[in-house]
């Protein structure tokens, strides 16, 4: 059997199954993505699901104004204490429903603490009245959180948003091109989450902050940030060293 007519039957099958089972409210841009597909998705959450791995950007934008609504949970800061936080540093983003103190029931996305409903979406188009009590992740949620942990796996996307020019030096992208922190989220860490309350911080892990630079740039501003991170531990010394003379 030739490709296109296997892929004619398969998305056919697909297309069956999808319609049996689709609600009668569904988001229209998910279903005119699902159609438009080369592989039609033969169910509503995958059709979701893939609608929102298209659009990272959008779900980015989303994630951070549904952690807005939420806000911070009282008593929480951003702290480096253990498992996935420990692993990651300051690199994961913070996340304070995904801590076991200030987690919320189940029903409720783990990122940004609104209700979910049907198929992980993050509106009740469905007037049900109550979240779906077997969900904890937004579809759009999960996709912004992919963007924000691994950023290079959507170089793609960002480099059809900068027109295909480095952010930095404005020639064309190579390659070779890298994605990039513009504020380092060393100095997030270090300054901002001292003066910017959650989810605000969430920007400088988001496509506001996100960047692609040739390689040849991005190694000279990575020197740079070397450099000064150098001098601030340099600055530091003298003062210890002083205190240690006084002592003796």
């Amino acid at each position: 059997m030739a490709t296109s007519a296997w892929r004619a039957q398969r998305n056919a099958a697909a297309l069956t199954r999808l319609r049996r089972n689709l609600p009668q409210v569904f988001p229209a841009a998910v279903l005119r993505h699902a159609l438009a597909r080369p592989f039609t998705p033969p169910t509503a959450r995958r059709a979701i699901e893939s609608y929102w791995r298209q659009h990272p950007v959008r779900a980015d934008k989303l994630a951070r104004a549904l952690a807005a609504l939420s806000g911070a949970p009282e008593g929480w800061a951003w702290r480096i204490e253990g498992g996935e936080a420990r692993a990651l540093g300051f690199r994961a983003p913070p996340a304070p429903f995904r801590e076991k103190a200030h987690a919320k029931d189940s029903g409720h996305c783990c990122i940004c603490g609104q209700p979910v409903f049907r198929f992980g979406w993050h509106r009740d188009l469905w007037n049900d009245g109550h979240p779906n009590r077997n969900a904890t992740w937004h579809a759009c949620c999960v996709e912004a959180w992919k963007l924000w942990t691994a950023p290079s796996d959507h170089v793609r996307q960002l480099r059809r948003l900068q027109g295909h020019r480095c952010a930095i030096s404005g020639t064309r992208l190579a390659r070779d091109a890298e994605v990039d922190h513009r504020v380092p989220l060393f100095e997030v860490w270090r300054g901002e989450r001292a003066v910017t309350a959650w989810p605000a911080l969430l920007i400088f892990w988001g496509i506001p902050n996100l960047q692609v630079i040739n390689r040849s740039a991005h190694v000279a501003k990575c020197g740079e940030e070397s450099a000064a991170r150098a001098r601030l531990r340099q600055a530091a010394r003298p003062a210890s060293r002083t205190g240690a003379s006084a002592g003796s």
